[in-house]
Order: structure tokens, then C-alpha cells, then sequence
């Protein structure tokens, strides 16, 4: 496990010149005219610069304290059988169990994150929330296999860090799969969610 936190080294060198020559190549591909640009930069300097540093340093915040798993991922089996791999106490239903997407790859990396504080609502995100959350984010949902490979290989992790993914059915209504201890027992949740998700939960990403 690979835990993201905020680093005490400062910003280098080579790194301010990627942002540059990333932002160079959009605006150049922008068809901004050059005379309102002028005129922006002679009178609205200082605020431009300081709206592109927020800009840049809401995504370094957002990648703080992610953390990282990398698996091996089982996909043969079936959807039950890979919920019985985690030894967990099962809630389910299986009618989301025996649709639930399967994903592919041998291995892969799985990002655990939280949303961000203004994404909640009286202390919950619903589900289309979550999903833009995932794209701020730049990530897509984890699929329920690699999820389940994360919480097969460490037990203990969904102790302290309750984790979920979730997807859309057929009929377009959101299902999930969620790991988390509850009673003093480990457990997995596989059924529909038509309701909100707490802030104490981390939910799994790949990259897209």
C-alpha cells in the first residue's frame, strides 16, 4: 500500500517548466486574439496569476493523502466466487451480484479517495455527485473485481478505510460494491443505491 501525502519539498524547476509548456500548447490552440489577451495581462495580471495557482493547487490538494494499491486480479471466477475469496460476511443481491461488471486486466492500480468537502450535502454525496467526483479526480470507477482483489489481499483494510465503487445497471440505476467492518465483523455490500454515501468513506478509481 502506497499512501500519496503532501510533500515538504517545494516545487522544482522542471516541474513549473511542464506546466508551462503544458499551458503554452492549449493556449496556443485556444484562438484567443492577441489584442484582449494584452489587455488582460497590462490590467489583470497579478489576478490571472493568482487564479491559475489556485487552479493548479486544487488538483495537488485533491492527489493528497490518496492512496495507492497495486493487484493482481482474478477474473475468471464468477462474480460469487470472487465475494467468497474476501472471507467476509455477505449483504447482497444477487440479482447486482451476478450482473456486476467484471473489468479487465491481470493487474492494476487502484486510487482510494475522498471527495472533496463542498461535493457533500447535509453530510452526504449522492451517487451522481460521486461520479463527478471521479472526474475531477481523473479517474473512472473501479470495476467490483479489482476492488475485491485490494480487500483479498489486506483484510485489514477496510478497517480503517471503508472503500466502495460503483456502477450503473442496465435500467441505468447505480449499484455498488462496499467493504467495511461493522459490528466488530468484516463485511461486503453488493446491492442497488438510491441514497448517500457518509465522509467516511474512500471510493476506488483507476486511471482512465
Amino acid at each position: 500500500m502506497k499512501i500519496m501525502t503532501p510533500s515538504e519539498t517545494a516545487i522544482t524547476v522542471g516541474q513549473i517548466g511542464k506546466i508551462q509548456e503544458i499551458l503554452g500548447a492549449a493556449l496556443r490552440k485556444s484562438g484567443l486574439q492577441s489584442e484582449p489577451i494584452q489587455q488582460v495581462l497590462e490590467t489583470h495580471g497579478d489576478w490571472l496569476t493568482a487564479e491559475l495557482v489556485a487552479v493548479v493547487r486544487k488538483r495537488v490538494d485533491a492527489m493528497s493523502n490518496m492512496i495507492v494499491q497495486r493487484v493482481k486480479v482474478d477474473r475468471t471466477r464468477t462474480p460469487q466466487a470472487m465475494l467468497d475469496a474476501t472471507g467476509r460476511k455477505q449483504y447482497t443481491n444477487r440479482k447486482v451480484v451476478d450482473a456486476m461488471p467484471r473489468g479487465e486486466g491481470v493487474e492494476t492500480e487502484v486510487y482510494f479517495f475522498k471527495p472533496r468537502p463542498e461535493a457533500y450535502q447535509n453530510g452526504l454525496i449522492s451517487d451522481d455527485r460521486l461520479d463527478a467526483e471521479y472526474e475531477f479526480h481523473g479517474f473512472k470507477p473501479a470495476d467490483p473485481y479489482s476492488l475485491g482483489a485490494v480487500n483479498e489481499a489486506d483484510p485489514a483494510f477496510a478497517d480503517v478505510h471503508p472503500n466502495a465503487t460503483h456502477w450503473k445497471n442496465a435500467d441505468g440505476k447505480w449499484c455498488y460494491t462496499a467493504f467495511d467492518r461493522w459490528s466488530g465483523g468484516r463485511d461486503v455490500d453488493v446491492d442497488g443505491h438510491d441514497y448517500g454515501w457518509g465522509d467516511d468513506w474512500r471510493f476506488a478509481g483507476v486511471r482512465k
